[in-house]
């Protein structure tokens, strides 16, 4: 490196925006994806032991891909280089591959190569990237926001340990906003800043576990503030709305707070009561709630209170979502007090979500029980061979479109996960199934 790289990268280094500065260096620094990188799981076991295989980090923006990759950078004793697949080729690619055969080569040292985005790669660029990562000249860590299930070649993947990460949560938040406020070594501590509880509650809810999405603000915050008469900047709740341009969500003087009243709201729904449904609605509204969340909240109460019961308020739900996006404010408003007031007065179920509790816990307590003979597909080569689909009933080749036979496996033979309520569609589902069943009672007799 010459006088001049150096003299760049260190004027980057101190003017590099603050949540580039905050990033941790060791593991023990990292706040929040304990499900990974906790002390007795595999991801920080890997670290520490410099023992990594291929990964994949995904997850939404801010919830420290990049920060995970710099840790293990500053950790491993292998050859770490990062390239960013928005802006990369093919030409870069070789001259990584190039470098890495030498390495190994000459001296026996791995290479890690970060890939930010690599989703944004296309098939052939990540084809080529395959037999590197084979044959172990590359240790592959890619980042990616999107599912790397759909994203992301099978044969990188079935390479690849894939770690889920999660939006950080407001205690999360909390601590960041806290060392950003008062770090005097990485953080803004040298401008002699306060930030006000209601500040920091605002900023850590409003981030939506998006850690840069909130440090950009509060970065924002204290540049643009002028002291006050004790000599320090005041980041008060007004500051941080401005910030961040959003207003805090306050529902009335009594204190009354933002998830107080989303709760009301949804139990209201719950409680078929469509005018206290429509109160809150207006309260929310009225505080500049944001219009996608109380949609995703009726749809949710569609799905969860409502359920089969009324198949059409889930598909009013959504629709209520798409239109508001589309129409906006204050039209919406009209959008969503219908969709809220019609889930109210919907009949309630939550058998559907009862079954699906249930057939989750019982996956989990038996595994991958075999699935019989008769329902497995017989269409791929050698299945019908193998005996597959041999005896199976086709429904609709019998009265009603119903015959009995095992559907689930047989150490299942009996278990009911779906109990039908007595209430709306549900009593004519209830009856539908008695009539078929006795219908096929008949048939047997």
């Amino acid at each position: 490196m010459d006088l001049f790289e150096y003299m760049r990268s260190a004027n980057m280094e101190k003017e590099s925006p603050l949540a580039a500065r905050l990033r941790p260096v060791t593991l023990d620094e990292v706040v929040g994806q304990q499900h990974i990188i906790g002390k007795d799981k595999l991801l920080y076991r890997a670290i520490k032991a410099d023992k990594l295989s291929s990964l994949i980090f995904y997850g939404p923006p801010g919830t420290g891909k990049t920060t995970l990759a710099r840790v293990i950078a500053n950790t491993t004793s292998a050859e770490f280089t990062q390239i960013n697949a928005t802006v990369a080729g093919k030409k870069d690619m070789e001259e990584v591959v190039k470098k890495a055969k030498d390495l190994q080569g000459m001296y026996g040292k791995k290479t890690i190569l970060f890939i930010d985005e690599i989703h944004r790669f296309n098939k052939g660029q990540q084809d080529y990237l395959l037999p590197f990562v084979e044959d172990g000249t590359l240790i592959l860590i890619g980042a990616t926001t999107e599912n790397p299930y759909f994203e992301v070649n099978s044969a990188l993947l079935s390479r690849s340990v894939i770690f889920e990460l999660k939006p950080l949560s407001r205690e999360d938040i909390r601590e960041l906003l806290h060392r950003a406020v008062y770090d005097r070594e990485k953080g803004m501590g040298a401008y002699d800043a306060v930030i006000h509880e209601e500040a920091l509650e605002f900023l850590s809810d409003i981030a939506g576990g998006d850690a840069r999405h909130a440090l950009n603000a509060i970065e924002l915050g204290i540049m643009t503030t002028q002291r006050s008469e004790d000599g320090k900047i005041h980041i008060t709740l007004e500051v941080a709305q401005e910030c961040i341009q959003k207003r805090a969500v306050r529902y009335d003087k009594s204190g009354d707070n933002h998830y107080d009243t989303v709760s009301a709201f949804i139990k209201s729904m719950r409680g078929s009561d469509p005018d206290a449904a429509v109160y809150y609605l207006a309260r929310m509204l009225y505080a500049g709630e944001s219009v996608t969340f109380i949609a995703r909240r009726i749809m949710i109460c569609a799905a969860e209170d409502v359920g089969i019961a009324d198949p059409q308020a889930l598909t009013v739900a959504v629709n209520a979502s798409l239109a508001v996006e589309r129409v906006g404010m204050p039209e919406a408003q009209i959008i969503l007090s219908e969709a809220a007031m019609y889930v109210a007065c919907a009949p309630k179920s939550n058998a559907c979500v009862t079954a699906i509790s249930e057939a989750m816990n019982t996956v989990e307590e038996t595994g991958n029980l075999p699935i019989p003979t008769h329902l497995q597909d017989a269409h791929y080569k050698g299945a019908a061979k193998l005996g597959h689909g041999l005896g199976y009933k086709y429904a609709h080749d019998y009265p009603n479109h119903y015959v009995e036979q095992q559907y689930l496996p047989y150490e299942l033979n009996g278990k009911e996960f779906y109990h039908p309520s007595g209430n709306g569609y549900e009593v004519k589902i209830r009856e539908h199934m008695r009539r078929i069943k006795q219908t096929e009672g008949k048939k047997k007799e």
